[in-house]
């Protein structure tokens, strides 16, 4: 099997879901802080586009609803700018937060579309989950992930890095969200590997390639 064609079958069954938030199919992506959900939420939005090359399914990253006092309380901001106008079927507007400058920007526009990826800590939240079509999390160890997410920030975010460990810990311990997943998706040397279903908490995954390289974030 080619890779490009196994990462497109889990988008074709993504994709054929019925929709979870008025016309859309939400699709949540959890883990810890460094697990690779980025790289894996983008490399799927990319099959998700096909077969309109150049055109990937829309992808939010909770890091830019979130800020630095709100590195979990952006609930009612989400469901506000995102949730509510989506599930009317009418555009959403919202503003990414800006880590540098530690302020929201200029607002954008996100379109009603038949897929639409969410990914980041918290993605599988509960107040989220009524409105996801699946929730995907990737099986990433929490103390490898916070290793790498470390080592891909550097020493000058150390700080950073201690407070939000102890936030991730707090928020994963009164609202989990593995419990929950549908699917566990797994980086293996050459890719990724997933399991979906009842068992997917617990059972073995079928082998998924996609590429060699190793999630960066």
């Amino acid at each position: 099997m080619e890779p490009q064609q196994s990462l497109e079958s889990l988008a074709r069954e993504l994709a054929a879901l019925p929709p979870s938030l008025g016309p859309v199919r939400l699709i949540g992506i959890d883990g810890h802080a460094g697990s690779g959900k980025s790289t894996f939420a983008g490399r799927l939005a990319e099959a998700l586009g096909q077969p309109a090359p150049g055109r990937p399914a829309p992808l939010l990253h909770l890091d830019d609803v979130a800020s630095h006092e709100e590195l979990f309380a952006w609930e009612e901001r989400l469901r506000a700018q995102v949730l509510e106008p989506l599930a009317a079927g009418r555009p959403a507007h919202w503003a990414p937060y800006d880590w540098v400058e530690r302020r929201f920007g200029p607002e954008r526009v996100l379109e009603p579309a038949p897929v639409l990826l969410i990914e980041g800590v918290g993605a599988g939240r509960r107040a989220l989950r009524p409105h996801l079509a699946r929730l995907l999390w990737m099986e990433t160890p929490r103390a490898q992930s916070w290793l790498r997410g470390r080592n891909r920030d550097g020493r000058e975010l150390s700080d950073f890095w201690d407070g939000w460990e102890r936030a991730e810990r707090a928020h994963f311990s009164s609202d989990p969200s593995r419990p929950f997943a549908d699917t566990l998706v797994r980086q293996s040397g050459t890719g990724y590997e997933w399991s979906s279903g009842a068992g997917a908490t617990v059972g073995t995954t079928p082998s998924v390639t996609e590429g060699d390289e190793l999630p960066r974030a």
